[in-house]
């Protein structure tokens, strides 16, 4: 007999401070690339140094979420996720008032510790809520990365403005945890499967792992890709497949507990495949890669609801550091095919990287459905 938890309603209370989060989060993450000027305007820093800072945000972002999941052993989530905006405020602060490029990139460091903490966290207790939660939240970090470089661009030159704004969302964040508090983490009592929590745990980091390479390396080389088909609105069309990914959360945290998460998961990987191998045709390629978008938008939340169903929600911080490993790993390798094969490569490697992920996500359904699971309805 499986264990059974109706989900809680989605309500104010239990959205506001993750929402806050995350919105905040989406608003630093697309920061420092459209904020490189200004970093090379205020420190002096050439071309291929500037790119140093982004760096340093993702290594501090990649190192947090292990680091959670042991302290979440001991402290509630509510003061893990609470000390991580406060490390990430100080972070930005740092960035945005440093007097030499070395500090800007220590305080960029922190400040992406804070941010991987502040997501390990709460990418954990919204998946163990269910599937509507977790993508709603990841929504809104959508929203915030759209409209980072606007903020950026209205800064009018002054480096400080955008980054001290982060800070002020982070306090923002958590006066609404004062009012409203976090989500409490959600651990199901799940039936002991001896031997078979490390294969579920290995198949889940590839799976993470294929995910956020597709996500990173469309978002990073369809671009160049439509630039070589001669279509002057490449920009537009990748602000299509970002857009197309919120879309996506957004409609998956509204209507997502209709499907079962490794069902969702199984058809978005592999409506990823056709977009790929859509996209090696010129007059299909923008359609292709803003449906993408759409095809991957609810993967990653819905992924970590399915995890949560076959491990314990305190493992999920672990787990995202695989995710990093992908989004480091697949951008170079799509740049090294690029340059040996031609531009054409790029949508012909995405598409057989989709056809991997449909292969992990396949292998995974097959170990945990031999397990018996918790079934939640959002």
């Amino acid at each position: 007999m499986t264990a059974h938890h109706p989900p809680p309603p989605l309500t104010l209370t239990l959205l506001a401070a993750g929402t806050a989060a995350f919105f905040t989060l989406g608003v630093i993450q697309a920061m420092y690339g459209p904020a490189f000027t200004l970093f090379q305007d205020r420190y002096g820093v050439s071309t291929a140094g500037v790119g140093l800072i982004a760096s340093a945000h993702f290594v501090g972002s990649a190192l947090a979420p292990p680091l959670v999941g042991i302290l979440l052993i001991r402290f509630s989530l509510r003061r893990v996720v609470v000390a991580a905006l406060l490390t990430l405020a100080l972070g930005v602060t740092l960035v945005a008032l440093a007097p030499s490029w070395p500090l800007a990139i220590a305080g960029a460091l922190l400040g992406g510790f804070g941010l991987g903490g502040v997501s390990g966290g709460l990418n954990a207790a919204y998946a163990s809520i269910g599937t509507r939660a977790v993508n709603l939240v990841n929504a809104v970090f959508g929203l915030g990365s759209i409209l980072s470089p606007l903020l950026v661009a209205g800064a009018g030159g002054n480096l400080a403005l955008p980054f001290l704004t982060v800070a002020a969302l982070c306090g923002l964040t958590l006066l609404s945890a004062r009012v409203w508090g976090f989500p409490a983490m959600r651990e199901q009592v799940l039936p002991p499967s001896p031997g078979r929590a490390g294969v579920q745990v290995g198949f889940f980091l590839a799976l993470l792992a294929c995910y956020v390479g597709l996500e990173v390396g469309f978002g990073a080389w369809a671009g160049r890709h439509l630039q070589s088909l001669g279509y002057a609105s490449f920009a537009v069309i990748v602000a299509g497949y970002w857009g197309g990914m919120t879309v996506a959360r957004v409609l998956t945290g509204l209507f997502g507990a209709r499907v079962r998460p490794e069902r969702l998961v199984l058809a978005c990987a592999a409506l990823t495949v056709g977009c790929g191998l859509a996209a090696t045709q010129a007059a299909l390629a923008p359609f292709a890669y803003i449906l993408a978008g759409l095809a991957l938008g609810p993967v990653f939340g819905t992924t970590l609801v399915w995890t949560t169903r076959s491990l314990p929600a305190r493992w999920v911080p672990f787990l995202l550091t695989s995710g990093s490993v992908g989004g480091i790993v697949a951008p170079y390798v799509l740049g090294v095919l690029a340059a040996k094969f031609g531009q054409g490569a790029i949508p012909l490697a995405l598409a057989a990287l989709a056809a991997m992920l449909v292969a992990v996500v396949w292998g995974t359904l097959r170990v945990t459905r031999q397990a018996p699971s918790v079934r939640l309805t959002a």
